[in-house]
């Protein structure tokens, strides 16, 4: 029987008046359960005008900021701190601010300058951690470029002396395009739920190369994979440009992706060893696919992979789900693909404005007693929660095979 999913009847979170870092677009958020309550904690992506950083004859910068929030009646309702950000861009704009301490104490390169984007919440060997999508350097209102004529605003506060810089330097190569780099944070949970943010997070680092492909919806699998014999940390990518990635040809748009390396560090190097899991292949995913938040385990060796697909701008994002098994010293493969899309925008709330494409894109699911809870950006500029009978989903997605077909149908 098709599960039903449950819906806010209205949205959980919205851009506030006022609020500079958060009143245009409050969306994507990612969700954590609290293991010593019954608690969520979440992390929402957030922008408004920041014209304390307006250059002379450009648009006002866009930064995108992450906010906190905490629900402790099992989603129904939020109580969001917009008082200030939890993360915030440095926003730097010469070559000597460009620098942030990562974890091990050393000063590196901070590709979360300009934007942190699209949190996903997730434990890596019992050790909590964050992943956003960011930019070298804030875009002016980035949505006009949707708009018809299109206004391209990305490179507005891109300083000239990037594309006079050092063409081999890998930051300076990502920064020329502006394009995302997903980078990791540790997350200490007690200190984000007391609102100590500035010891909140820790720099950990980029996990894509961004002068390769621009790359988002990034995390991993809780555990380590016994992969080419070796025990490797295993994480799910969606590149943009998916040809000069193994596979891509035959993907041919940005599709999920594996990456498996041995240290966190590698995975933005040629050390990293990717697979290609899963492309477009129905109608409603005809633009592109990209794994929504991270796995969940459903038992021998097999998890759950919530994912998103976008048509065109009619359509727009919708949301579906596969099954992945694991296999003997190899990356995981896909054996149940529902070619349903189970979630897309219906309420009046989901509806585009700014933008023209309809959109529901979830970025956050945990299970609550029988529940399967999810968070989702609505429409590109609000917060969504849904819900739905996590065996009763599982049950359902196993009725299809690998290829997308339903037991019994042609």
């Amino acid at each position: 029987m098709k599960p039903q999913f449950r819906y806010l009847s209205k949205p959980a979170l919205e851009p506030v008046p006022g609020c500079d870092w958060a009143d245009k677009m409050v969306l994507n958020p990612a969700i954590v359960k609290d293991p010593d309550s019954g608690d969520i904690h979440m992390l929402f992506r957030a922008t408004g005008p920041w014209p304390q950083k307006r250059r002379e004859g450009c648009h006002d910068p866009y930064p995108i900021f992450l906010g906190y929030a905490k629900s402790t009646d099992g989603g129904e309702t939020w109580d969001a701190d917009f008082s200030r950000p939890a993360l915030a861009p440095a926003l730097g704009y010469e070559e000597h601010e460009l620098y942030i301490t990562d974890i091990h104490g050393k000063k590196v390169r901070n590709y979360a300058n300009g934007c942190v984007e699209d949190p996903r919440i997730f434990y890596l060997e019992d050790e909590l951690y964050v992943t956003v999508a960011c930019r070298a350097f804030p875009p002016g209102p980035y949505w006009l470029s949707s708009q018809h004529p299109p206004v391209q605003t990305r490179f507005e506060y891109v300083p000239d002396w990037i594309f006079e810089g050092d063409g081999e330097d890998p930051f300076i190569k990502t920064a020329r395009s502006n394009d995302t780099v997903s980078v990791l944070y540790r997350l200490d949970l007690n200190k984000l739920k007391q609102r100590e943010y500035e010891s909140a997070f820790q720099y950990v680092g980029p996990l894509t190369e961004g002068h390769v492909s621009d790359n988002r919806d990034v995390f991993f699998f809780p555990e380590k994979m016994t992969i080419a014999g070796k025990q490797q940390y295993l994480m799910l990518h969606r590149p943009m440009n998916v040809l000069p990635f193994e596979g891509g040809e035959k993907a041919g748009k940005p599709s999920i992706y594996l990456a498996a390396a041995e240290s966190l560090e590698a995975f933005a190097s040629s050390k990293a060893t990717h697979k290609l899991l899963a492309h477009p292949v129905f109608d409603w995913e005809e633009n592109r696919i990209g794994a929504s938040w991270p796995p969940i385990s459903l038992g021998n060796r097999e998890w759950l992979v919530s994912y998103h697909a976008k048509k065109d701008a009619q359509v727009g994002y919708t949301q579906s789900f596969m099954i992945v098994r694991e296999r003997e010293d190899d990356f995981p493969s896909v054996v149940h693909r529902c070619s349903e899309r189970l979630m897309f925008a219906e309420r009046e709330w989901e509806m585009p404005q700014d933008y023209p494409t309809p959109c529901l894109f979830t970025t956050g699911g945990i299970v609550l007693g029988e529940e399967l809870i999810m968070s989702y950006g609505a429409a590109d500029q609000r917060v969504g929660i849904a819900r739905v009978h996590f065996n009763e989903l599982v049950a359902y997605v196993r009725e299809y095979g690998e290829d997308g077909r339903r037991a019994g149908r042609p």
